[in-house]
């Protein structure tokens, strides 16, 4: 079965940076997308990032310009490179799969099947 394990949450302080990473195996998808979406308390599940086989990307507005997402690893592997974080950036993340390229945009959420546990990050 497909499986997607995220790694590279913590605490960091305001303005700082971090990593995450997640990787997916048990998949025989031949053009996958990933994403990241993340999840503040008594919030919402917000899209983050995502970035498709074909290379096609979308960063949300939110985070424009301080988290880049890459792909690597034969499409199994996908990056969220975070700077700047502000404490509006707490949330649970969690990273998901797509077998095919999302209808309504990359990052539509019921477009993807397959989900990661989560990791946390805190700004403070």
């Amino acid at each position: 079965h497909v499986q997607l394990v995220e790694s590279g949450g913590g605490s960091v302080q305001d303005g700082g940076s971090l990593t995450l990473s997640c990787v997916m195996s048990g998949h025989k998808y031949e053009r996958p997308c990933m994403a990241w979406f993340r999840r503040a308390p008594g919030l919402d599940y917000e899209g983050v990032a995502a970035v498709c086989s074909d290379q096609t990307s979308t960063i949300a507005d939110s985070v424009k310009g301080r988290f880049t997402i890459s792909q690597d690893n034969g499409k199994n592997n996908v990056v969220l490179q975070m700077t700047s974080l502000k404490p509006d950036d707490t949330a649970m993340y969690k990273c998901a799969a797509a077998r095919h390229k999302p209808y309504g945009g990359l990052l539509n959420l019921l477009e993807y099947q397959e989900w990661g546990q989560g990791t946390q990050v805190t700004v403070s």
